[in-house]
């Protein structure tokens, strides 16, 4: 450590520069992994924040709750082998709203479960979802920047049918639209008016059903369920639309970053152990040892490494206040420690180069040249 710190005092200009190159390739993975994560959760924390670890889906709609149709013989299945309290039904439909005597439209997920239910998130403003409340609804607290606030109606553009916002919820996202929640009556009433202004029967059908259940109930329910298959968390996520694409995009972005991070460091501290090795092979020849120089260049990359993730997760932090609320961007606490775990190990592999280049200097050679 004590060579590692003189060198990197004597030569300041060098250092700085590969401290800056550093300090911007960890800014960028940790702000793209945070535009990853930010973009994730608005197209499933709706679902990915749900208690529930399976759904019930109709075979052939591609894991989609859109696509998905089921009835009360499906949900009656579903209970018989995970109970009522395993299974709960639930209704997704997108639709436009308009704010009453307002002509802006606002695109929101419909989500109809029972009101008492456990799949139903938590309120942290306002009222919370009952059965008795007619017409009341739970919102996303996203809807507020459209316009919409507590005890406003809103008005379905499809059917006409109004709700009144009774209170907010967080973080409840679907496909870039803010969730709104309404009780199973409400979403029955709605589904015959959905289906009555679409000319078609009266249908107050569910789209998918919410499981809490051990890995035997998953497989008695795949062998009793008909027309329907049970699929995990994490498919039903990666089914809803765009959110796969995005995803993968992003995260192809991201390990790109991390190999080119790799490769420039290797070059970086590659080319500064060749300028070096005259001065490593006499400090061999008076007696330094081969794992006293390598453990001096690991700890040198240690220290500029450190150092530039902390700068770097600063401006990342000042960076996410200064972004605007409608910015989907989140980068949570583990999120911050496992990139730059990461990029530690990405750098001190890349540094891996150097450590070899220093173990393979031979001191006699090595004098030879510095005395050339």
């Amino acid at each position: 450590m004590f060579l590692a710190l003189r060198e990197i005092r004597f030569s300041k200009t060098r250092y700085v520069l590969i401290v800056t190159i550093m300090l911007l390739v960890s800014f960028l993975v940790l702000f793209v992994t945070g535009l990853a994560n930010g973009l994730g959760n608005a197209t499933s924390s709706a679902v990915r924040n749900m208690p529930a670890d399976h759904f019930i889906v109709q075979k052939d709609s591609d894991d989609r709750f859109a696509r998905s149709t089921l009835h009360k013989e499906q949900i009656d299945e579903a209970r018989a082998v995970a109970g009522t309290q395993g299974a709960e039904p639930m209704g997704v439909q997108m639709t436009t709203v308009t704010k009453k005597d307002s002509d802006s439209k606002i695109d929101i997920a419909l989500f109809g479960v029972q009101a008492d239910g456990w799949i139903v998130p938590k309120t942290v403003e306002g009222k919370g979802l009952t059965a008795a409340g007619k017409g009341q609804v739970l919102a996303d607290r996203n809807l507020a920047d459209s316009g919409a606030a507590i005890g406003d109606t809103i008005v379905d553009t499809a059917t006409g049918m109004e709700w009144t916002i009774a209170g907010y919820t967080e973080n409840q996202s679907y496909s870039h639209m803010p969730a709104v929640w309404m009780n199973d009556a409400d979403w029955a009433a709605y589904r015959s008016e959905l289906m009555a202004a679409r000319g078609g029967e009266a249908d107050t059908s569910y789209n998918t059903i919410a499981l809490r259940v051990s890995g035997d109930q998953v497989d008695q329910l795949n062998a009793s369920l008909s027309d329907a298959s049970v699929i995990s968390k994490s498919q039903a996520i990666m089914a809803i639309p765009g959110h796969k694409a995005e995803q993968s995009s992003l995260l192809m972005m991201i390990a790109f970053l991390y190999v080119i991070s790799a490769f420039v460091l290797a070059v970086f501290f590659y080319v500064i152990t060749i300028q070096k090795t005259s001065q490593f092979g006499i400090l061999k020849a008076i007696g330094a040892k081969t794992r006293y120089l390598a453990g001096s260049v690991v700890a040198q990359i240690l220290v500029l490494s450190i150092g530039s993730l902390a700068v770097g997760v600063a401006l990342v932090l000042v960076m996410k206040a200064m972004l605007p609320a409608a910015m989907p961007f989140s980068l949570g606490g583990d999120t911050v420690l496992l990139s730059c775990g990461l990029f530690l190990v990405v750098a001190l592999v890349g540094g891996l180069v150097s450590v070899v280049k220093v173990a393979k200097t031979d001191a006699l050679d090595a004098i030879g040249r510095a005395g050339a």
